[in-house]
């Protein structure tokens, strides 16, 4: 007999959206995922969006062709050394962020993964719910020619959600400011150095 499983509490949001740990301080949860779109002549683009759920500031969106599971360690070893390691990190089970080689380099790391249930992306709510943002105001607004212009109009997008775009859940003010970045440990520092050039080194002989 399968053994009973307790019962787990769910956050929802407003939109409909629901996660399983609340965040309750900078650092302390962040979310990545992906979203597609098409240039002009109808090559995909896939953008990695990074997001802190407390501060709700989106740390990084890469925009490209095609994104890795090395080209999400690349992502992350930068945003850990400007914001420091959250202790947590929630996704999907997409193959890009369950690689062998994404899940060694955050047990390094201390930092502890949430991969939501197959098929449930409303267990990603902070995510879905800037993704849904990110669609309506710019992806189904503008029509990107080349790639170096997504990469342009979205960063502008992404600056000014931080800077200017007033949200509900922080009293009405934009995440940025409420996103003072903490002092990073030398010694996360020294490990994630040396891991992002091993990395590199690796990229440079494939």
């Amino acid at each position: 007999m399968p053994k009973k499983q307790p019962k787990r509490g769910r956050l929802w949001l407003n939109d409909g959206s629901c996660v399983r740990l609340r965040p309750t301080h900078r650092n302390h949860v962040w979310s990545y995922d992906f979203i597609m779109d098409r240039t002009h002549d109808g090559r995909p683009i896939k953008m990695l969006t990074v997001v802190d759920e407390y501060s709700r500031e989106c740390l990084a969106i890469g925009v490209e062709r095609r994104i890795t599971s090395d080209d999400v360690l690349f992502c992350l070893t930068e945003l850990f050394l400007k914001h420091g390691a959250p202790d947590y990190i929630r996704s999907d089970n997409g193959p890009e962020f369950t690689a062998k080689v994404v899940r060694q380099w955050l047990d390094r790391l201390e930092v502890q993964t949430l991969y939501i249930e197959p098929g449930s992306p409303w267990e990603n709510g902070y995510n879905e719910s800037f993704n849904g943002k990110l669609r309506d105001e710019v992806l189904n607004r503008e029509i990107f020619y080349t790639i170096k212009e997504a990469k342009v109009i979205i960063e502008k997008w992404r600056q000014e959600y931080n800077t200017f775009r007033p949200h509900s859940a922080l009293e009405y003010l934009p995440p940025a400011p409420e996103a003072v970045l903490p002092p990073v440990d030398a010694l996360l520092l020294t490990t994630v150095g040396s891991i992002f050039l091993g990395l590199e080194n690796r990229r440079i002989l494939t």
